[in-house]
């Protein structure tokens, strides 16, 4: 918005002029996301406890979760309010995949709101949306996004393999299924991740400043064409977005980190990963996603495993309990520790993917 009403006044006032670049946007972008978590926070949280709109924790969870009970939930509409205004503020409007994403993230955000709100006023974890509606309305989703991507002009179906400058096949028309595999099993992914104070935002941050580099280099022709990665034009402007997102999340770490005052729930875990999942496309780094959000990839793929070991076997168990984190808690883990370790590699898997691009 701020472009489109200072750029034009650039001959009047030569300061305008620095609006038109995506760094600055992108800066002011998460210092405004920031600034609206850090404000809103403690109004959020007290909002949220007067409505009694509570967590409540699974039985069969780890026993030290129960003192966690009545925690406030939907923290995520914090992130998405934040999110929302500082990309419409900052960004450019007549950008097609800053609209995009931001549906894409919203919509995924609203189906994580009806579950979350289903599972307070019925007053058990298990009470929200089943399994079925939500993985349905997740694919909806995922496929008019898929299909919006697929029919704009100058976007490629191509595939960008890490490592393999010279491999770039064409998916064609099934590059729709992978697109709508990716937001699908992102989304879920990060919401399996969601379990301990603080370990989806952490890994989330990290993963969003990672394709916010990507972005802007896949958006700038001349560094695109250095590095020998896909061009994508306009698609930098994701880097406006993840800035938001950026400076959203680590507000919202502030109050969410352990002991956690406010969590996320659906609503914040299924739209952040809907995000990552839809951004990954948008730049043309789709498989490297796996590498980058390593830490909800092995997330998921351990209650995979541990669900299909457990039916295969009538009964027995790979982890203590998956996800993979609450293993380590019945280990004697504390939950900090299992956090903060997350976290560290969440890091070391983010440098490995920026190292992809000179290792080709």
């Amino acid at each position: 918005m701020l472009f489109h009403l200072l750029y034009p006044l650039r001959d009047l006032f030569v300061g305008f002029n620095v609006v038109r670049y995506i760094t600055f946007r992108t800066i002011w972008a998460a210092l405004t996301a920031l600034i609206i978590s850090l404000l809103l926070g403690p109004w959020v949280i007290r909002k949220l406890r007067e409505l009694q709109l509570g967590q409540y924790i699974r039985e069969l969870g780890p026993a030290s979760h129960q003192a966690k009970a009545g925690t406030p939930t939907m923290g995520g509409i914090l992130i998405l309010f934040a999110v929302t205004v500082a990309s419409l503020l900052w960004g450019r409007l007549d950008n097609f995949y800053l609209w995009l994403c931001l549906g894409v993230t919203l919509g995924c955000g609203a189906i994580g709101f009806a579950d979350d709100y289903l599972k307070t006023i019925r007053r058990r974890n298990e009470g929200g949306l089943s399994a079925r509606a939500k993985m349905v309305l997740l694919l909806a989703l995922a496929l008019a996004a898929a299909l919006l991507l697929y029919q704009h002009p100058g976007y490629t179906t191509r595939l960008s393999v890490p490592f393999f400058k010279l491999v770039v096949p064409d998916l064609g028309w099934g590059y729709i299924l992978l697109a709508v595999f990716i937001v699908v099993g992102t989304a879920n992914a990060v919401n399996l991740t969601d379990g301990l104070d603080g370990l989806a935002a952490g890994p989330v941050l990290i993963a969003a400043a990672t394709y916010l580099v990507l972005a802007y280099l896949a958006g700038n022709i001349k560094t695109a064409t250095y590095l020998q990665i896909m061009y994508v034009p306009g698609v930098g402007e994701l880097s406006v977005f993840l800035g938001a997102v950026v400076g959203a999340v680590m507000g919202f770490l502030w109050y969410n980190a352990y002991p956690a005052q406010i969590f996320m729930g659906d609503t914040g875990s299924l739209a952040l990963g809907g995000a990552l999942g839809m951004v990954a496309l948008c730049v043309k780094h789709e498989i490297l996603l796996a590498l980058v959000g390593g830490i909800f990839v092995v997330e998921a793929v351990s209650v995979i495993l541990q669900v299909g070991y457990f039916k295969a076997t009538h009964g027995r168990r790979i982890f203590r309990m998956a996800p993979l984190h609450h293993h380590f808690e019945l280990k004697g883990w504390a939950e900090p520790k299992v956090i903060v370790r997350f976290w560290i590699i969440a890091v070391v898997l983010a440098l490995m993917a920026i190292s992809t691009l000179k290792l080709r």
